[in-house]
């Protein structure tokens, strides 16, 4: 790999000494000045394509933000570099579509696992291995969602590459596979969809670290199609909030 002059990763622009062990992986890039509202001493360190980050801490111990651009392939990078300069512990903070009817716009998902319904993880395992999410990272994430008495859901998410592909399948040439694997999704429990936590589950697993995600809903498609209060919400402070204390109480947890 090709480095720049300073020694910073290619993509993301960072050194080692840059970020802590543990960071928050948002995709918009926006949303980690939000997110560094909460750590103590946060300074803005560098901003690279769809990679911005800022460090700062939590209960004394250094943690970052990073953001990953959407989708699995950015996301991939984004892990990838952000290990080598010393990170080990990853919280991906997203938002995602609700699939199952009892998942509603507003509510928390956490997701145990992720539908490998995209390309980017299938270039680092065999489709036969799973993309599970870090037992310790999504204990926490339950955890900490009780602690906030937020309205959580913990399962199996479906990540996919195309937005427009979920959204807008009819006019798509292969309809027929993503309508059809839509249906089994549901049928199987799945409960919500979006776009990066397979990718980052099995480069967590390929790197040897530890991955979870955690998600605002905005809204549930299925809820629509069933003429069900359907509520729209875009803020995703409470996931944020989640995330937070998560990260307090591994922390801790790992202190001891």
């Amino acid at each position: 790999m090709k480095y720049s002059e300073e020694g910073k990763q290619y993509h993301i622009g960072l050194k080692n000494g840059d970020v802590g062990e543990y960071v928050i992986l948002p995709g918009d890039p926006k949303r980690c000045k939000k997110i560094a509202e909460y750590f103590d001493n946060a300074e803005f360190i560098a901003d690279n394509r769809e990679y911005t980050t800022y460090t700062g801490y939590l209960d004394g111990t250094k943690v970052s933000v990073t953001s990953t651009g959407i989708g699995g392939p950015s996301a991939a990078i984004a892990m990838e570099e952000l290990v080598k300069v010393g990170a080990k512990t990853f919280i991906r903070v997203g938002t995602c579509g609700g699939m199952d009817l009892n998942v509603k716009g507003g509510d928390i998902v956490i997701a145990t696992g992720a539908i490998r319904m995209e390309g980017t993880s299938k270039e680092y395992a065999p489709i036969e291995f799973p993309a599970v999410a870090n037992l310790d990272i999504t204990n926490s994430l339950v955890q900490a969602a009780k602690n906030l008495n937020y309205t959580y859901h913990t399962g199996v998410v479906e990540c996919k590459d195309s937005f427009y592909g979920q959204h807008d399948p009819h006019r798509m040439p292969v309809n027929y596979e993503l309508q059809n694997k839509w249906e089994a999704w549901k049928k199987l429990g799945c409960l919500a969809s979006e776009m990066e936590s397979a990718a980052l589950f099995i480069v967590a697993s390929t790197l040897k670290v530890k991955a979870g995600s955690v998600f605002l809903t905005v809204a549930n498609q299925e809820r629509e199609k069933q003429n069900l209060e359907n509520p729209v919400v875009h803020d995703t402070d409470s996931a944020i909030k989640t995330a937070i204390e998560a990260l307090k109480i591994l922390i801790a947890n790992d202190k001891k």
